[in-house]
């Protein structure tokens, strides 16, 4: 294996490493993957995942590749997307709690897997902050400014196969603890979470609000 090929390598290892970190932690979208799990199974919550590692890979590429034009009017629409984003989590999440969970099956029909990634993918995109800070993992990652084609392509391949990792190691793991547990405790799980993702839009409502009025 040539240098490059090396160099390339750990690059990649870098920042698959780095998708992770960003994936890890519980937000929204963990507690969307996780409560789509809880009520639809693992295909609707995998969607889900795929549908956030793309938009991470969609806004690491925005860096990776500086493409300023598109980063700098994302940015500048951060609030009415935040907005947008935060009333769509707080219709899915009182969609969950309004459900009628009296006739829950153990396998009830799943969401549309084209839908449920669809749904992920754009409210994933309503925080453009991503990108600025995508831009500055990437510079610790060892980026250069302007990185080649092929070093900005081999780093968004690995911010995406990263996120993508997590939500896969996640959604299986809630599937199983799914299968496992009781369907009462499943159904009280998946109330607590659609009501966690109710609180996650109406903070993100909430800041969006103080941003415009201040």
């Amino acid at each position: 294996m040539s240098q490059a090929e090396l160099s390339l390598l750990a690059l990649f290892a870098r920042t698959f490493v780095i998708g992770v970190a960003v994936a890890a932690p519980v937000g929204a979208m963990g507690m969307l993957i996780i409560q789509r799990t809880l009520d639809r199974g693992w295909r609707t919550g995998m969607a889900t995942g795929l549908g956030i590692a793309t938009a991470d890979g969609m806004y690491a590429a925005f860096a990776a590749f500086g493409v300023a034009a598109i980063s700098a009017t994302l940015v500048a629409w951060q609030i009415p997307l935040k907005l947008l984003g935060g009333a769509a989590l707080v219709v899915l999440g009182s969609r969950s709690l309004l459900a009628d969970k009296r006739e829950a099956s153990p396998s009830p029909p799943a969401i549309p897997s084209g839908s449920a990634y669809l749904w992920a993918v754009g409210l994933t995109l309503t925080n453009p902050s991503t990108i600025m800070a995508f831009g500055a993992v990437f510079a610790s990652a060892g980026l250069v400014a302007q990185p080649g084609m092929t070093e900005a392509a081999t780093a968004t391949a690995g911010i995406f196969a990263g996120s993508l990792s997590w939500w896969f190691a996640l959604v299986t793991g809630v599937s199983a603890a799914r299968i496992a547990a009781e369907q009462r405790l499943v159904r009280v799980l998946s109330t607590i979470s659609g009501a966690v993702i109710v609180a996650f839009g109406l903070f993100a409502l909430g800041s969006a609000i103080l941003s415009l009025v201040r």
